[in-house]
């Protein structure tokens, strides 16, 4: 066995585009502050669908100026690749790019070499309006849909990089082109488990010397017409009366499912000594991470049991005090279903303790974001380490004795760890344990 020390893996920048906004600031007031970012529908025509509110990233236009601030000649590139990204390539490019700009590195100065990227996605589906005119073309005298007719008169109304703008590799190939970076890169299709799985990897490629420097990002949509109407038909998404505002509800007894979003988020992830030499300001120290998946016999996931060994591996490798973080960032989706695998899982991996540990869940403030979630989540927790206090779990009024959690209260101690998790539907889990960190302003 290799007597070689353990690279560690540090935190040196973050960045993201979420419904709260896409300042780091801009999203810890609004947590901080209790606001909701879920509002009116607005981005598509939602006639027909019973859904007419979301959690939209208002803020992200895909004009340049999203992307933070950007040297001339790499402005210039993403300006013109703009056409070939769809908005979700395009949000991810942006956290991308802020969180560069946040933690200092100059690619060209630390070796292109040595620095990679992982990028998680949604699967990601095209627009109605991407394939009116072909469609248009083949409609027979009766205006019915001729087959035969698609190959010669309706592909050639395609635009010809279409496919480009829908690949789910294409969020981690825009970002190594944009910032020259060659080393490692890869892509994880695994919805909502997509960032914390991209964290792992990263880790790991960074501790066995593989690269000194990667980015860990994820995006994702659930506002989108193909990716809506799919949600409606296969989960639990929350409708009412009432203040759309109270309907993301993590935990609560009266919660009646998970409202729709958007967006994404990106962690620059250094080896410590690296991170040092160049006098980074350090955010937090990776600790622990996990990947695990369960189903039964018909494929159905078994979320409960998924999350409970994510969440087992992750404390083993963290070697926490007392194997207990000092809060927990829930998945929290606010589905029923979701909500009560969850709360049990954390119960078989931290027993009576879970009911000592404060518990939050950003999406109390912005509802489900698929693969954007987890790590939007984890820049919260960081944050809120940072500041020493954390933000109440929104919207949390009644609790529900099948879930048996502590919801944190505004202003508590944040301290010095946190463990934050995420599950698909189809029972694929990721995990991870940040501890905060001391240096920098």
């Amino acid at each position: 066995m290799s007597s070689a020390p353990v690279r560690r893996v540090v935190i040196t920048g973050m960045g993201l585009v979420s419904p709260l906004g896409l300042g780091l600031e801009d999203v810890w007031q609004g947590l901080v502050t209790g606001r909701s970012a879920i509002g009116p529908l607005e981005s598509f025509d939602a006639g027909g669908l019973p859904l007419r509110y979301a959690a939209e990233a208002r803020g992200f236009t895909g004009e340049i100026d999203n992307f933070g601030p950007l040297e001339p000649e790499t402005k210039k590139a993403i300006r013109k690749g703009l056409k070939v990204m769809c908005r979700e390539s395009q949000m991810g490019v942006a956290a991308a790019q802020r969180a560069l700009h946040d933690c200092g590195i100059s690619t060209a100065a630390d070796g292109p070499e040595r620095f990679g990227c992982v990028f998680g996605s949604d699967y990601m589906l095209t627009l109605p309006e991407d394939f009116t005119a072909s469609v248009a073309r083949c409609r027979g005298a009766d205006g019915g849909f001729e087959f035969d007719r698609w190959a010669s008169d309706g592909m050639p109304q395609l635009t010809p990089l279409w496919l480009l703008k829908y690949l789910p590799n294409m969020p981690a190939s825009h970002i190594a082109i944009y910032n020259d970076l060659r080393g490692p890169s890869n892509s994880l299709t695994l919805r909502e488990a997509s960032g914390h799985l991209a964290v792992g990897e990263a880790t790991v490629t960074i501790q066995r010397g593989a690269a000194d420097v990667m980015l860990a990002g994820a995006t994702g949509t659930r506002v989108h017409p193909m990716k809506t109407v799919h949600a409606l038909q296969c989960e639990q998404v929350a409708f009412g009366d009432d203040d759309p505002r109270s309907w993301s509800r993590p935990f609560d007894r009266q919660r009646r499912g998970m409202v729709l979003g958007e967006g994404a988020a990106v962690l620059v992830l250094e080896e410590f000594s690296h991170a040092t030499a160049r006098g980074a300001r350090i955010y937090g120290e990776v600790l622990g991470h996990a990947a695990r998946s369960a189903n039964d016999s018909r494929g159905v996931g078994l979320r409960r049991r998924a999350l409970g060994l994510a969440m087992r591996r992750a404390v083993e490798m963290a070697r926490l005090p007392m194997g207990l973080p000092s809060h927990i960032h829930a998945h929290g989706v606010s589905t029923v279903a979701g909500d009560r695998d969850e709360a049990a899982a954390l119960a078989d991996v931290f027993g009576d303790a879970v009911e000592r540990i404060p518990t939050v869940a950003a999406k109390g403030h912005f509802g489900n974001l698929g693969a954007g979630s987890g790590l939007v989540e984890c820049i919260a927790s960081l944050m809120a380490m940072r500041a020493g206090a954390l933000f109440p779990l929104l919207n949390y009024r009644t609790p529900d004795p099948d879930c048996q959690i502590r919801a944190a209260v505004s202003g508590e101690d944040a301290g010095t760890s946190f463990i934050s998790s995420s599950v698909t539907p189809q029972g694929q889990a990721g995990c991870v344990i940040i501890g905060g960190w001391n240096l920098g302003a």
